[in-house]
This record gives structure tokens, C-alpha cells and sequence, in this order.
């Protein structure tokens, strides 16, 4: 074997591994529901309802799905409770399609300018600082040179976390003392990448939510102190979620969208609940792509999202 299918092949371990919890739940409830049945009618669609809402997947895209398989047995006239599980893995693959999250399959990043910026946002306690440190270490891996900005200098801990990450993977950190102007770490942190011509940059900033009219503010500031240094920046606003909540996620999601323009998600913690249909409930009800997902503790725990691995991964037997 190649050293890219072996990549391929730990990658993909990684992945049925993370989803494992939410895998035997979704099979359980999905066994329980077609039991003694042949063929799917009414009662089969029923109760599937209930495995997706019960499985994070949320009720609006839930009710998506299943109008798709409805349509499709009308369709089709007879299906075999023995076909669902592959039409049900056809019909969520599309529905992400739809919300425009793609295969990523490296960590390649545009060409056509330098440094490419992402401004991480979300609520301590998600793994963000985990998911900046995570990103750095794969794009350095990638052959990238990395940038982190210490722009959360509302807690001390927080810049103290990213130096560390900084200090694990070996990528510079642009920090300010605690209680500096955000923008002001994070101007600072694109003059020297650009100085430097740097390929990626990682902004961190300050993750509360109870005042939405301050942190809408701030982010508006700091997205525009940037721009003197760099046009087009940022690239992405990447909202970091933690999987494990489930539906509180969600809200999260919403939250953070009233206050700020988000393009991308990344969801974490996944390999430590039964809650992964919140991946496709999210991306579906925000129409913003699922761009990272966490499934373990380890550096390469953190994988690009693709959407067909994913569903694969948690609908294969």
C-alpha cells in the first residue's frame, strides 16, 4: 500500500472510530423501527422520524428527509425496509450537496493571495482553542507556514492556551497583553505574517456570547482593522460547535449567525457522544458549510469534512 492509501486508510479509521457512539445508536433505533417489516410504509416512516429527531438531527431537517423518502417510495411504488438504510445515506448526501459543504480532501488553499485568514469564533468551552492549535499543526503539516493571533484578550488563560498550542506545533503567536483591543492583536498579527509571507493566518477571539451588541462590535472592529492590512481579509469566519451538546449547538449556531456572517463550521468532540446528526442538522438549517470535524484528542483527530465519507461512516453496517 501507498503512503496516500495508508493516510486514506487512518483516516478513515479515524473517522468510524469518532463516530462510533453515534453509529451504534442510530442502528439500534434504526433496527428497532423496521422490525417485522418488509416493506416501508407509514409506520416504518414514522418511527425513522423519530431515530433522526432523537438522533440530533434536528425537526426541520428531519422532516426534509423524510418528505425526500416519501417522494421516493411514491416513486418507486414498493421498498424494501432492506433498501432504506441506502436511501436514507443517498438522500442526506444530497441534502448536503445542497448546502454547499464540499469534499475537502487537502489542505490546499487558494493561490491567488497571501496569507489566507480564518477568524475563529465561539463560546469557551467548545474546543477552540483545540481547533486553532489542531488547524495549525495540519496546515504546517500540509508545508504551509502558519501564523496564530491572540486576539481572545478578554481572559488571560486563553492567550496562554494559544502559546502553548504555538509552542507544540512550532508556529509564531502574536499576542498583547490581557485587556488589549482585539483589533489591535489581530492588525499586528497580519502585519507580520504579510511581512513575513506567511500562508495561513488563525485568529482567536474572545468566545461569550451575553453580550451580543459587544461581541458583534468587536468582530465587526477587528474584520475591519484588518482590512487595512489586507483587502480580502477575512477569507473565512470559521464557528467553532461542540457536537457533544447536540441541539444547544444549534442554538449556538443561530446566536453567532445573528451577529456575525459565518462561512464555514467546525464541529468537535464528536468521538465522545451519540449526538453526530447534529453535523447534518446544523449545516442544513444554517446553509453554511461543515468544513472541519474533531473525532479524538490526538493532532490528527482533526479531519476535513466530506460529506460522503461521513455518511459512509455512519450508515455503514
Amino acid at each position: 500500500m501507498g503512503i496516500f492509501g495508508l493516510f486514506n486508510k487512518n483516516k478513515k479509521e479515524t473517522l468510524d472510530k469518532g463516530l462510533e457512539k453515534t453509529k451504534q445508536s442510530v442502528f439500534d433505533k434504526l433496527s428497532r423501527a423496521i422490525a417485522g417489516k418488509s416493506k416501508v410504509d407509514d409506520e416504518v416512516l414514522d418511527n425513522l422520524e423519530e431515530v433522526l429527531i432523537t438522533s440530533d438531527v434536528g425537526v426541520d431537517t428531519t422532516l426534509k428527509i423524510i418528505e425526500r423518502i416519501e417522494e421516493r417510495v411514491a416513486r418507486d411504488k414498493y421498498v424494501s425496509t432492506s433498501e432504506l438504510n441506502g436511501i436514507l445515506r443517498s438522500e442526506i448526501v444530497a441534502l448536503l450537496a445542497e448546502n454547499n459543504s464540499e469534499d475537502n480532501d487537502n489542505w490546499d488553499l487558494p493561490n491567488d493571495h497571501k496569507p489566507y485568514v480564518i477568524l475563529v469564533v465561539g463560546v469557551n468551552g467548545v474546543g477552540k482553542t483545540t481547533t486553532i492549535g489542531k488547524l495549525a499543526y495540519q496546515f504546517k503539516k500540509a508545508g504551509k507556514q502558519v501564523y496564530l493571533g491572540a486576539a481572545d484578550t478578554f481572559r488571560a488563560a486563553a492567550v496562554e492556551q494559544i502559546q502553548i498550542w504555538g509552542d507544540r506545533v512550532g508556529v509564531p503567536v502574536v499576542k498583547q497583553q490581557m485587556g488589549s483591543d482585539p483589533a489591535s492583536v489581530a492588525f499586528d498579527t497580519l502585519q507580520s505574517a504579510k511581512a513575513k509571507d506567511a500562508d495561513v493566518v488563525i485568529i482567536d477571539t474572545a468566545g461569550r456570547l451575553h453580550n451580543k451588541v459587544g461581541l458583534m462590535n468587536e468582530l465587526k472592529k477587528i474584520k475591519e482593522v484588518m482590512r487595512k492590512v489586507l483587502p480580502e481579509a477575512p477569507d473565512e469566519v470559521l464557528l467553532v460547535l461542540d457536537g457533544s451538546t447536540g441541539q444547544n449547538a444549534f442554538e449556538q449556531a443561530k446566536q453567532f449567525s445573528a451577529v456575525t456572517q459565518i462561512t464555514s463550521l467546525a464541529i468537535t468532540k464528536l468521538d465522545g457522544t451519540a449526538k453526530g446528526g447534529v453535523v447534518i442538522g446544523i449545516s442544513d438549517q444554517l446553509k453554511v458549510p461543515v468544513k472541519y470535524i474533531g473525532l479524538g484528542e490526538r493532532m490528527e483527530d482533526l479531519q476535513l469534512f466530506n460529506r460522503k465519507e461521513f455518511v459512509d461512516s455512519l450508515f455503514n453496517e
